[in-house]
């Protein structure tokens, strides 16, 4: 009788807090105060909140659009604090955001990330290049991926034996639906709404997963407690110097995904306050959520991988705040979703539709239509990632598919001027293939590399996918600037040369 009053609070909880963010949402959304856009179909009131979000929203949205499932399901389920690092260097990502990147999107009036680089190249190539890779990472990686993950998270909290796809289908859809009637100022009111709810509560999460133990790690394995990452951990110590940084400044600087929540401000001011503010969030408080939990769930319960986290909060929090903690993470799961759809609908309006179909005539019309197909294939696609031993890390590395190959191209655009476009390319096409090779030919996780005693004769067994990230992104930018020269007949000119500086006074 208890256990089924229990669970009963529990759903009742969950659904009425449900509920409860989304009248709220709505209410500041479409509610009588709410500020009414000149053009309420315009691409900027679609896209970019009519640039009338304050810095408390531009915050939330930058926060959430990150900390979903994937962070407290996928780096809990490594049980190991360092994973912290990915968060901790997060930090300096965001701060080089805004002060080296917000400035520049808002000279240049940017939508997307890759109107920059078609400006700085001037050529529409490279746009429609990079534009491709970004949709492709958000349709075959980033959505399915959250649902599952969200999915994985409430089926292991509430305990029930449920396909993924019954959690994953509804909050699909109400994640279109939020797309489709409120744009990305809907998607960055409940971000921030639902996100204060997740960050009290993840943080709860972690002292009462620690009294459980008593404070106590001490008998938790030293390569589980320790910051300091072996060769064969997700991330050796030696490559936060290598290949870390140059992740973090592609995933906070050059991602739509998240510079599209930077662009939502009145004022570069405004917006650099939202960056800060999420940055200040990341540093305090993200890192010790996303990693403390799955400890403490190996101390109690030994490996899980990640049904680690889940089994967890049903363990430490009561049923009523564990109902509670399911409700703020669906809407972060949500959230997170539409934000990434809104993203994605942005990047095949402006950079495909727009230039080689017609001029959009209705932006709430075609996002309609995008989000409903791309709802679709997301929700289909869950279950390729049921077989995948950490969310987290097959995330990563996928991401580095396309992640340094795309930072090179704004590298040589930014930092060089008579670039020509189809020489970022051939980087670009350069760095896949390297990057691809390693990987998924040389690199298999569990025994580090197939071949692994000739390839240490070749000098290369040290290295971590991470390691040859930053590879990667020197060799495309060395690629890009040998086919300028050679194939292409341009001298490039760095920037801050005196001659850099000769034509960027022309140019101004």
């Amino acid at each position: 009788m208890f256990e089924t009053t229990n669970s009963a609070a529990q759903i009742g909880i969950f659904v009425s807090l449900t509920m409860l963010i989304a009248i709220l949402t709505y209410w500041k959304v479409h509610g009588k105060g709410a500020e009414r856009a000149q053009d309420a179909g315009s691409t900027k009131e679609v896209f970019l909140a009519g640039g009338g979000l304050t810095w408390l929203f531009v915050a939330g949205s930058i926060t959430l659009t990150n900390l979903s499932t994937e962070q407290l399901v996928g780096m809990n389920g490594n049980q190991m604090l360092l994973l912290a690092w990915w968060e901790i260097s997060g930090f300096v990502g965001l701060l080089i955001l805004a002060y080296v990147f917000v400035p520049i999107y808002y000279r240049n009036n940017c939508t997307t990330v890759t109107e920059l680089l078609e400006r700085r190249y001037k050529g529409g190539s490279i746009r429609t290049v990079i534009s491709a890779l970004f949709l492709l990472g958000n349709i075959l990686i980033y959505l399915p991926a959250a649902l599952y993950s969200g999915s994985l998270f409430l089926k292991s909290m509430f305990g029930v034996d449920w396909s993924l796809i019954w959690f994953a289908a509804p909050m699909a859809i109400i994640a279109a639906i939020y797309t489709i009637t409120g744009g990305l100022r809907a998607v960055a009111v409940m971000d921030t709404y639902s996100g204060i709810g997740v960050l009290a509560i993840a943080f709860l999460v972690v002292i009462l997963a620690l009294a459980a133990v008593g404070f106590d790690l001490s008998t938790v394995p030293a390569e589980r407690t320790s910051m300091i990452g072996s060769i064969d951990s997700p991330i050796p110590f030696h490559t936060l110097f290598t290949g870390m940084i140059f992740i973090q400044i592609f995933y906070w600087s050059t991602n739509q995904n998240i510079t599209q929540k930077a662009m939502t401000a009145p004022t570069v001011k405004e917006a650099q306050k939202g960056v800060l503010a999420a940055a200040a969030v990341r540093i305090l408080i993200i890192p010790a959520i996303v990693v403390i939990p799955g400890v403490v769930a190996y101390k109690l319960f030994g490996s899980l991988g990640d049904a680690a986290y889940g089994k967890l909060v049903a363990h430490v929090l009561p049923g009523w705040m564990s109902g509670a903690f399911a409700a703020m993470m669906m809407a972060a799961v949500i959230a997170h979703t539409s934000a990434i759809l809104n993203s994605s609908v942005a990047l095949y309006a402006v950079d495909f539709h727009d230039k080689f179909i017609r001029p959009v005539a209705n932006h709430w019309r075609l996002a309609a239509i995008v989000s409903v197909i791309l709802t679709i294939t997301s929700v289909l696609l869950v279950p390729v990632y049921e077989n995948a031993k950490s969310i987290i890390n097959l995330l990563q590395q996928l991401n580095g598919l396309s992640s340094m190959p795309i930072l090179s191209a704004f590298i040589t655009g930014l930092l060089f001027r008579n670039m020509d476009a189809r020489a970022a390319i051939a980087g670009l096409g350069w760095g896949v293939a390297l990057y691809a090779f390693h990987n998924f030919i040389l690199y298999v996780p569990d025994t580090l590399y197939a071949g692994e005693t000739f390839y240490q004769h070749m000098g290369i067994g040290w290295l971590h996918y991470i390691d040859v990230m930053a590879i990667v992104l020197v060799t495309c930018v060395l690629t890009a600037l040998t086919v300028n020269r050679i194939i292409f007949g341009n001298r490039a000119v760095f920037i801050w040369s005196k001659e850099g500086r000769r034509l960027s006074a022309i140019e101004a």
